[in-house]
């Protein structure tokens, strides 16, 4: 018998351990360890911190879902990795801690033959001073800081009903953060909402990113076909935010977020200042502080994972100038080099570089997106790991399966307003996410593959998916039909 473990139960974590089930006979035994009792669908967050859907639309229950599946499940946070497992064994354990009411703080062990690190990412609201749902700004990264969220829009538009003008600011916390693509669906819903509300006159959106551009989204933006042309994503993102009157900074490293009035460094260097009544701002991510051990106890954190807290697999992380990153760089089975029997896939593994070239400001401060690792592709990354590994444990050699974003295509639908009659959505697809231009020259990409629209025909696939991919998640019949 093996035993799988797995750390985390969101996209990535979830679906390895579904797709693992399938697999592996039951005589082997999977294990999820994740500190929490849900199942987040995180992309209809930004519906929740609208209002539009309420947390339990977005959520279930884990434990029933496993117990159906034969899948073991322990509500705990993973403390630390020890692939060598001790002076005593030298079968590798994980030490976890407890978060479930009925053992809350209790800390336990519990050994593995394979691992998969799906933890996702810590949400670094510290590294900027003021920022996050318990200080001075608002997020949609959890379905309670989005329901938190809409509350607070809630207030602001009857304060608007009242005669009053707001100042809204929605956009990225600070220098490195990723996850600018949820930050543009929520400036698109939040418009939508205050249109719908009839106060759109009393309001003044502003966009803040720490893109080089609009449109860039941490995939160093795309070149599109439309209608005969080449055009590039800061033209479309433009025309989107024209359209709706609303302004953008971008090139922008928030550092101070106050109670009505942020501070931040451009790329230029310059100190500027913006007000606000209410701001939505995503915070950079990490690693969620995983540590290892050897098996004589010594401290080996820095040999399993990445100054950033990410784990280390097969990319080539030797330090490269912009212009010599390749898509070869990029890793393709998400197997750590030290311990071959140790996985991680989405936002968890540590990317060898960005995807968008690197700045910095004259003041030496960093202010480039960091690549996005969520969604479809941590999905496939999933399923396929989890392949790999069941035939590892059926004699398998090694990792048979590859899913390298630099060979890998991606379809993303950002909602623009909800709504089943007025409500619009962004397609968008790329392929590969990441660019090869010695296979692509001047774009990157393949043009015949690489695609943008928004209508109302995008908000209806995305609420479509939406229920398709609660309706997988829930391990349902035929929930392989569903694709990732």
């Amino acid at each position: 018998m093996a035993r799988l473990l797995i750390l985390g139960a969101g996209i990535g974590g979830h679906t390895a351990a579904l797709h693992a089930r399938h697999k592996l006979n039951h005589q082997h035994e999977i294990v999820v360890i994740s500190p929490n009792s849900k199942w987040n669908w995180i992309p209809s967050n930004i519906w929740v911190g609208v209002g539009w859907m309420k947390p339990e639309k977005v959520t279930f229950e884990l434990a029933p879902v496993y117990k159906k599946s034969g899948i073991v499940f322990h509500q705990a946070k993973a403390l630390s990795i020890h692939p060598e497992g001790n002076e005593d064994s030298t079968t590798p354990f994980v030490t976890i801690q407890y978060t479930s009411p009925e053992k809350q703080g209790q800390i336990e062990t519990i050994t593995y033959d394979y691992l998969i690190n799906a933890t996702g990412p810590k949400l670094k609201f510290e590294a900027t001073n003021g920022l996050g749902p318990e200080k001075n700004s608002l997020s949609v990264c959890t379905y309670g800081h989005a329901a938190d969220t809409a509350s607070e829009l809630q207030e602001m538009i009857g304060q608007m009903k009242k005669g009053e003008q707001k100042n809204f600011l929605v956009g990225t916390g600070h220098g490195t953060c990723t996850c600018q693509g949820a930050a543009f669906e929520y400036i698109f819903n939040l418009e939508y909402e205050l249109r719908k509300a009839g106060v759109r006159d009393k309001a003044n959106i502003t966009w803040i990113s720490n893109e080089q551009e609009l449109g860039d989204f941490g995939i160093g933006g795309m070149h599109i076909k439309r209608g005969g042309y080449i055009t590039h994503s800061r033209i479309f993102a433009e025309s989107l935010f024209t359209e709706r009157n609303m302004r953008w900074i971008t090139r922008a490293h928030v550092n101070d977020v106050g109670e009505k009035q942020i501070a931040y460094e451009n790329l230029d260097g310059e100190s500027k200042t913006e007000d606000f009544d209410f701001a939505m701002l995503l915070p950079p991510f990490s690693g969620v502080g995983l540590k290892s051990y050897d098996k004589k106890g010594g401290d080996i954190t820095d040999k399993l994972f990445a100054a950033n807290g990410f784990m280390k697999v097969d990319a080539d992380y030797t330090a490269k100038s912009y212009e010599e990153w390749k898509p070869s760089d990029w890793p393709s089975t998400y197997q750590n080099p030290d311990y071959k029997n140790i996985f991680a896939i989405g936002i968890a593994f540590a990317p060898p570089h960005g995807i968008s070239k690197p700045m910095k400001s004259p003041n030496g401060t960093p202010i480039n997106p960091t690549p996005p690792r969520t969604g479809m592709p941590s999905g496939v990354m999933a399923r396929l790991v989890a392949y790999s590994i069941a035939d590892m444990i059926n004699g398998s050699d090694g990792p048979t399966h590859k899913a390298s974003m630099a060979n890998m295509g991606a379809a993303c639908i950002a909602s623009a307003g909800a709504g089943l009659f007025g409500g619009t959505g962004v397609t968008m697809t790329m392929f590969p996410i990441i660019p090869d231009f010695e296979k692509y020259p001047g774009t990157g990409r393949d043009l015949s593959y690489t695609s943008g629209e928004i209508g109302l025909a995008g908000h209806w696939l995305k609420h479509i998916l939406h229920y398709a991919f609660m309706y997988k998640a829930k391990a349902n019949p035929m929930w392989r039909v569903v694709p990732e």
